[in-house]
């Protein structure tokens, strides 16, 4: 894993200041937290009517709350909104009664397995109302009756997601989707939030080859809403990655594409493996997060999904142990260090064609052995050299040479940039 670095414990500290915000696939939530991130990059935020037809759903009404609780027959509050987002159903009606504990438990959510934890739960689709508490807060509940209250709205109005676009050589597009949805849950995904925010901070400051677009969207309802409202330009995107679950402490997670083969696939793989980070490569399921709606049959886009821990696999998963204190500035760190040399390799890997193609051509009359001498890893420079001039018949990219010569993908890039440069190769 990387070591702390400042970059660690910024992240971290942006984790830290959205982790309190209530959010929700709608609302001033989801506005909030844009507006956090907004402090960092540039955003287009994008606000989409309630009843609008995205794909196959419609965009729901907004949902707001401003306080919420349970109490006791003396006023105190056995369960407070204020204490944690946590507390509430997401997307509760207004409720607003006095019932015994015995009606009130109906609508109360615990983690029995975990008696100190509070769960997560929502009911975005169906009009519900409830509470999540600690199975020890319930145990210590004397029967009697409880005032219920739940000060939220259902109403029209409009669904917030937001664009950050780092311009590139070419028009062609590589996403990179995280999803702003959650309520006070650091890993789940206010970790991949934080990494996507960094990982656009540096791209802005090179000239990367591919155009980047970060796109920042509740789960599920946000990437169907992108795509319907993006049909049209849907083939500049060439690549993909959906950032999840990115800041705990277990080994690297990568999840493929639904192709399997996609380019983005190879070079997480690629990654991974030469960097002998302990990690996974799973297969792709339609199931977990966005990677899902890109990867749907209708689009096929090339995207994966990276994660550390992958969801649902760490007993913290949708808990109030998912805190600031669960996310490590190391993990974070390793994460966006991770993306950071996926996307070099993907920005340069290029087709080569060979301008000399009949019979090796003469390195050393142009001065590229000459420039080898008194390297360290002249011989590998060599061998990079040599097999990029075998492989530069316009069908296989410089990832290629790497896969198959068991050379680092950095030494064959510079030596493509050699041979380039004294006339051999062109792209």
């Amino acid at each position: 894993m990387a070591p702390v670095t400042g970059l660690g414990e910024e992240m971290h500290a942006l984790v830290e200041r959205l982790y309190p915000l209530c959010r929700s696939i709608t609302g001033d939530g989801v506005r909030a937290t844009l507006d956090i991130v907004g402090e960092y990059v540039p955003l287009q935020v994008h606000e989409v009517p309630t009843g609008t037809q995205v794909l196959d759903w419609t965009v729901p009404q907004e949902w707001n709350i401003r306080d919420a609780y349970v109490a006791d027959a003396a006023g105190n509050r056995v369960v407070d909104f204020a204490a944690s987002s946590l507390h509430v159903l997401g997307y509760s009606v207004p409720v607003a009664a006095t019932m015994p504990l015995s009606e009130l438990r109906g609508h109360l959510h615990t983690l029995p397995d975990h008696p100190a934890w509070v769960p997560y739960r929502t009911s975005y689709y169906t009009p519900d109302w409830g509470f999540c508490l600690s199975q020890e807060t319930l145990d210590g509940l004397p029967d009697g009756d409880y005032e219920v209250r739940i000060d939220s709205t259902l109403a029209d109005g409009h669904l917030t997601y937001a664009e950050h676009v780092v311009p590139g050589q070419v028009a062609d597009e590589v996403i990179v989707s995280c999803h702003v949805c959650h309520p006070a849950l650091a890993n789940d995904n206010m970790a991949g939030v934080a990494v996507a925010t960094y990982l656009a901070r540096e791209l802005a400051e090179r000239s990367p080859y591919y155009t980047y677009r970060f796109i920042y969207a509740p789960g599920t309802i946000g990437a169907v809403t992108w795509l319907a409202r993006n049909a049209e330009r849907i083939e500049r995107v060439k690549h993909g990655l959906v950032l999840a679950c990115a800041g705990d402490r277990g080994r690297l997670t990568y999840k493929q594409s639904r192709r399997g083969d996609a380019e983005i696939d190879r070079v997480l793989r690629h990654v991974l493996r030469t960097s002998e980070r302990p990690h996974d490569v799973v297969e792709f399921t339609p199931y977990g997060y966005d990677e899902r709606q890109y990867c749907s049959p209708g689009f096929d886009l090339g995207v994966g999904s990276l994660s550390r821990t992958p969801y649902a696999a760490y007993p913290e998963y949708h808990t109030s142990a998912d805190n600031p204190d669960f996310v490590s500035p190391e993990a974070l760190a390793d994460t966006l260090a991770v993306c950071r040399e996926a996307f070099a390799v993907l920005d340069r890997n290029r087709r080569y064609v060979n301008l000399s193609p009949y019979g090796e051509p003469q390195l050393g009359r142009r001065g590229l052995y000459e420039s080898l001498g008194g390297r360290s890893d002249a011989k590998q420079a060599q061998m990079a050299m040599l097999w990029v001039l075998s492989l530069s018949d316009g069908e296989h990219g410089l990832l290629d040479v790497a896969e198959r010569s068991g050379l680092p993908f950095d030494a064959v890039a510079a030596a493509a940039d050699a041979l380039c440069g004294a006339g051999l190769i062109k792209a």
